[in-house]
């Protein structure tokens, strides 16, 4: 018989978005480092990173030529 659901069980949404940086390898290490500035800049620069940020339930994965 299944067990019945939890009522201290809380339950979220998460959202994940992974980037990637077309032809990043061929680029000169300059363009490289403007390109991952400019990628950096649009995604600190929406609502819904803010928000996560200011809540602390930001998680920030490395991932070479673009973000996840």
């Amino acid at each position: 018989m299944p067990s019945e659901p939890s009522s201290d069980v809380k339950l979220e949404i998460g959202h994940v978005l992974f980037i990637d940086i077309v032809g990043y390898s061929k680029l000169l290490i300059t363009e490289q480092s403007d390109q991952m500035q400019t990628l950096r800049q649009i995604v600190r620069g929406t609502e819904q990173f803010k928000k996560a940020e200011a809540e602390g339930k930001l998680l920030r994965l490395p991932t070479g030529d673009g973000g996840a």
